[in-house]
């Protein structure tokens, strides 16, 4: 099992699957940080990042690639690209990247999430995705998802994932933390 104290959650603290990450790192004692830029609303304002303008450049990305990778278009262009532009932040940061959400006919994952999956695939990390609606986690080995049961075993994590949370996408991030970390330091 790996040394809690030395583990970080990077996420950023929006309702559902990412306050649900924020609040397990709490509770198991963890480090966490949530990267946020001005205008964007959160659920969990613990251990905030705003990110500078300079910040958000680096993570900067033609969204012709996005739609390209994940096989669609957005309407809000500027808002998505500034939440696409802070994801990058979180994967880039947490090596092993862990999403809950849906994982499409195209092996994307739905929504902004989504981006966050193939920012991993793409940077070649351990990324795993709980799938709401088959109620499994899955992990991303050559090129394929295939069940799993995964564990944090990396110094830096991602914890990411749809506002849309349900009771069984809350659990699955409990049970990651309680494989990964044993009992929680302080329970909920």
């Amino acid at each position: 099992m790996i040394d809690r104290s030395k583990v970080t959650l990077y996420s950023g603290g929006l309702k559902g699957a990412e306050a649900e990450f924020g609040a397990n790192a709490e509770a198991w004692g963890i480090r966490e940080v949530n990267f946020t830029f001005v205008g964007h609303e959160m659920d969990r304002v613990k251990s905030v990042k705003f990110l500078t303008e300079e910040e958000l450049q680096k993570g900067d990305i033609s969204m012709e690639i996005v739609y390209k990778r994940m096989g669609r278009t957005y309407t809000t262009v500027e808002k998505i690209r500034r939440v696409m532009q802070s994801i990058f932040h979180m994967v880039n940061n947490g090596y092993q990247v862990f999403a809950v959400g849906w994982i499409k006919d195209n092996d994307t994952v739905k929504g902004g999430t989504g981006w966050g999956v193939e920012l991993a695939k793409f940077f070649n990390r351990p990324v795993s995705v709980y799938d709401q609606d088959k109620k499994q986690w899955f992990s991303w080995e050559n090129n394929q998802w295939v069940p799993d049961t995964p564990v944090v075993s990396h110094d830096t994590f991602a914890g990411t994932g749809t506002r849309y949370l349900t009771d069984d996408g809350r659990q699955a991030i409990r049970d990651l933390f309680e494989r990964s970390f044993g009992a929680a330091d302080n329970p909920q």
